[in-house]
């Protein structure tokens, strides 16, 4: 007998979706049956502010060269016949968050499912040249928003007695990253994050796991050095980047009746990459 992930009836919120990961990720959502809210501090109706700068380089190289799919990519939604909304919200900012969270409930009629995607990853620089400003700029986007977008649908789930939230973190917080002490860090407390969650989550019918991925073949793939691409991508077993597919199927078995037992865990979406390769 076949298995089908069927999401019908669940209402999704997915951050950071207005590119890459976060948009095969509410796509594919919606193609399992998922209403699905997109959350995106790029938002393509209000996307001249240099308000974006702040958040670095790649934030601002999406809004200056049209890379932003937020309303684009719920009106495709809304072609499968699904709901959706796009939203302007920044993931550090908790009254943005919370205001985000009631716009959906109030329209959408529920939070079932949170995906943790917001994220910055756009310099790279060795611990003793590690600034304090981008420090604290990981901080609080890496790792306090997906805090406070988690915190916001919790009584939500809670009520419903049924949720999942799916938090994204990386090879680079569970190997370390080099010259990457920023993400690194915030991406191993995106985990801590995630099992507190489940521990707590469990007697009320939410799960919270992690997806960890390894070198995906998204724009900022494409955007960064291909030497030092070609180096991961070498120490992976499959020898090749990943797809967003690939992260966006995952997520949907995670938030699907199908893994019903399954909470806590760090889900390696990597090739391989995490494996000692010869």
């Amino acid at each position: 007998m076949a298995l089908e992930i069927d999401l019908s009836g669940r209402v999704a919120l997915v951050t950071g979706g207005s590119r890459g990961l976060g948009r095969a990720d509410a796509l594919t959502l919606a193609r399992a049956g998922a209403d699905v809210a997109i959350a995106d501090l790029l938002v393509e109706s209000e996307a001249g502010s240099d308000e974006t700068d702040r958040y670095g380089v790649l934030a601002t190289v999406a809004r200056t060269q049209g890379l932003v799919h937020t309303e684009s990519t719920a009106d495709e939604i809304r072609s499968m016949g699904r709901r959706s909304l796009a939203l302007r919200c920044d993931v550090t900012d908790r009254e943005q968050v919370d205001a985000t969270v009631a716009r959906v409930v109030g329209e959408l009629g529920s939070v079932d499912i949170l995906v943790n995607n917001a994220a910055t990853l756009d310099h790279v620089g060795q611990f003793h040249d590690q600034k304090l400003e981008l420090w604290d700029r990981d901080l609080r986007v890496n790792l306090t928003g997906s805090f406070n977008c988690a915190q916001a649908v919790w009584p939500h789930m809670r009520e419903r007695g049924w949720g999942r939230i799916v938090n994204m973190a990386s090879v680079a917080g569970t190997l370390g990253g080099f010259g990457q002490a920023s993400y690194s860090t915030t991406k191993a407390g995106v985990l801590g994050l995630t099992r507190t969650l489940a521990m707590e989550g469990g007697r009320h019918g939410i799960t919270c796991n992690a997806i960890v991925p390894g070198v995906i073949g998204t724009e900022a793939f494409h955007m960064a050095n291909e030497a030092m691409n070609q180096r991961i991508v070498d120490r992976t077993v499959l020898k090749r980047p990943g797809d967003p597919q690939d992260v966006a199927n995952a997520i949907a078995f995670l938030c699907s009746d199908l893994a019903a037992y399954i909470t806590g865990v760090e889900l390696n979406v990597s090739g391989g990459v995490e494996l000692f390769v010869f």
